[in-house]
């Protein structure tokens, strides 16, 4: 592999299609898609400053590097990238991509980031932007925390662990989605979504998790929540906390510690499809 160290790059495309480098200490100055089409590129403590850097690449180790913020757009249809303690300032980094692997990484602005993209691995992230992960599939993230609305519309097979997700509408359209120890704050959680299973999670949501189909909760807490389950289908559910309100849930079984106010109307569902266990009820 070839070493190229404390290198300037300007213009457009100023190594296309470049196979087996590594670069160091290098800037790439104004001019778009400098690594278009690139193969077996490691990239270390360097700077990005324009458009499209790594469009169509295959194979990219990237470590200790910066995406500045006019670096948007910077990883597209690439396949087999691995970014390890960067600094990705750039919105809209990823897009129709696989195969994404990002360490210790921090997105500041990740408007519209990592959009249809598949077979994408997360570990100690920060992010905030709308729309992060839409229609993207087979993901398992671990420690990451988000501040932004509508996150994983559209998403598939998504695991997540240790996180905490401050996102209204997030998991829209979802669907076979598991989240573990995490807390996730934001109204109208998950609705129309399918299979989706939280463990020992804490949700802070106004009307959330309505129009489920298939939902499991363990062991979580729903605090400050109103207005839940609303024609929501094959509930299993065990919530250890108080409940504000709970209304016309479809069918399954509801465990809660308590239930301020229970919302059931003949006229929209049928009583006898839901088991609803209150612990705390007064008899």
């Amino acid at each position: 592999m070839e070493k190229l160290e404390h290198g300037t790059y300007v213009g457009e495309r100023a190594l296309f299609a470049a196979k087996d480098i590594e670069l160091v200490d290098a800037t790439f100055e104004d001019g778009e898609s400098p690594l278009k089409e690139s193969q077996n590129v490691v990239v270390r403590n360097s700077t990005f400053k324009w458009k499209y850097p790594l469009w169509y690449t295959t194979n990219a180790l990237v470590e200790n590097t910066l995406l500045e913020e006019t670096a948007r757009s910077g990883v597209w249809y690439t396949k087999n990238i691995t970014m390890n303690n960067c600094n990705i300032i750039a919105p809209k980094t990823f897009r129709r991509s696989s195969y994404i692997t990002l360490n210790n990484c921090a997105l500041p602005n990740a408007l519209e980031t990592m959009w249809s993209c598949d077979h994408i691995k997360m570990n100690k992230i920060t992010a905030k932007g709308d729309y992060f992960g839409m229609n993207s599939r087979d993901v398992e993230i671990d420690s990451f925390f988000l501040d932004g609305n509508y996150c994983f519309d559209g998403a598939k097979n998504i695991i997540i662990r240790n996180s905490t997700l401050n996102s209204k509408d997030s998991f829209w359209n979802s669907e076979n989605v598991i989240v573990y120890d995490s807390v996730i704050n934001g109204e109208y959680l998950a609705w129309n979504s399918k299979n989706l299973t939280f463990v020992n999670c804490k949700i802070i949501s106004h009307q959330g998790l309505c129009y489920v189909s298939g939902l499991k909760m363990i062991n979580c807490e729903l605090i400050d929540s109103d207005l839940c389950f609303e024609y929501c289908e094959n509930i299993d559910a065990e919530i250890v906390s108080e409940v504000i309100s709970i209304k016309n849930p479809y069918s399954g079984k509801i465990v809660v510690n308590s239930v301020d106010e229970l919302i059931l109307e003949d006229k929209f569902i049928n009583k006898n499809k839901t088991k609803i266990i209150i612990k705390n009820k007064n008899e």
